[in-house]
């Protein structure tokens, strides 16, 4: 079968490969059928490995080279002997994070993402979605509904990403949100926020032409580009005594956005770090303190969150579907859609690989 593997940076190859074998008892093989290209996957691209093993996984035992690919959905193909949820025929969602059953606090409240034995399926994991099949423990595999189409189950995953954002940050009915980066991340922060009740929100981007998709998924949106206004003073100047909002979200992992997350927070509000930061970043710890805040981290989602997503995006209340500017087959994956996310103020959210084409 044909799959996309990671060799090294700057080299991701289709290749030809052995189908997966036959599934174990609690195991089941998935036909897959969307992929979507992450901002993770696009960093592997550019400076990997770094998710990616170069020794075998110590769970996984997966290494270089390694299908990538962890947004991604299908047709279940076959099931184990012991498998109780699906059926030959299923469509179906993939949650990537699996670790060892036997690890205690964190997998018995599906806090996988904390583990040190996490390992990720299309990062480090031996299967990913970039390829024709994968086998996949029943565990990782959730039946969608009819309604919902195969990319709208691939974007389970970093809708999960986005809704615990919003859960981390408190964000309910009546408050008031600012979410740095306009990006898949950041749109989807923005969709998530609204479903949980947001009734004022923010976003930010240097892009301006992902400032107006962003816009045109949102229209209710108050976009704000950093380089033209004053984050700080749009935000205070649009809340309720000029105090702030009542949570900034940074989805970009950038020191700059982070600042202006902090600065346009009101006393007492809550800033939520999304996005990985490449190298230390200044804080200043001196608003931080006389703002009496709170900063939070939010790395992944507990995978229980996945039945609520999926019935989120499936009854429209988070439109997931709508941050899809392109899809690509697997054979144009690299030329079309790798490449064309690397590039300084594309135009693009989410790349989507067909892998029926």
């Amino acid at each position: 079968m044909k799959a996309l593997r990671f060799h090294a940076a700057k080299d991701l190859r289709v290749e030809n490969i052995d189908r997966p074998p036959s599934p174990g008892r609690r195991e089941v093989v998935v036909r897959n059928t969307s992929a979507g290209i992450c901002g993770t996957d696009l960093h592997e691209y550019l400076y990997g490995p770094i998710f990616v093993p170069n020794d075998p996984h110590p769970f996984s035992g997966a290494k270089i080279p390694l299908i990538l690919g962890h947004e991604f959905a299908g047709l279940v193909e076959e099931v184990g002997d012991d498998v109780q949820t699906l059926k030959v025929g299923d469509r179906v969602s993939v949650m990537p994070l699996v670790m060892p059953k036997d690890q205690g606090y964190f997998a018995e409240r599906g806090l996988f993402f904390l583990s040190d034995k996490l390992a990720i399926l299309g990062l480090s994991g031996a299967w990913g979605g970039m390829a024709e099949s994968a086998l996949l423990p029943e565990g990782s595999v959730f039946k969608i509904p009819d309604t919902m189409t195969s990319d709208e189950a691939a974007l389970v995953e970093p809708t999960a990403v986005a809704v615990y954002a919003c859960d981390r940050g408190g964000v309910r009915a009546g408050s008031s949100v600012l979410i740095a980066g306009a990006g898949p991340i950041g749109i989807l922060t923005a969709l998530a926020a609204e479903a949980a009740g947001a009734t004022r929100i923010f976003i930010t981007d240097f892009n301006d032409l992902r400032l107006s998709r962003a816009a045109e998924i949102l229209p209710t949106l108050t976009t704000i580009n950093p380089s033209k206004q004053s984050v700080a003073d749009v935000v205070r100047g649009a809340t309720e005594g000029g105090v702030g909002c009542d949570i900034a979200i940074e989805c970009v992992g950038n020191e700059g956005a982070l600042r202006d997350c902090i600065a346009a927070a009101r006393p007492q509000g809550v800033v939520v770090q999304v996005g990985l930061h490449p190298s230390l970043s200044a804080v200043d710890w001196f608003q931080v303190t006389v703002k009496d805040m709170d900063i939070r981290g939010s790395f992944a989602y507990p995978t229980s969150y996945w039945p609520r997503v999926i019935d989120l995006i499936s009854s429209g209340k988070i439109p997931a579907g709508k941050v899809v500017t392109s899809r690509v087959a697997l054979d144009a994956a690299v030329r079309d859609g790798f490449d064309k996310l690397v590039v300084p103020g594309n135009s693009h959210l989410k790349i989507m690989i067909d892998l029926t084409a």
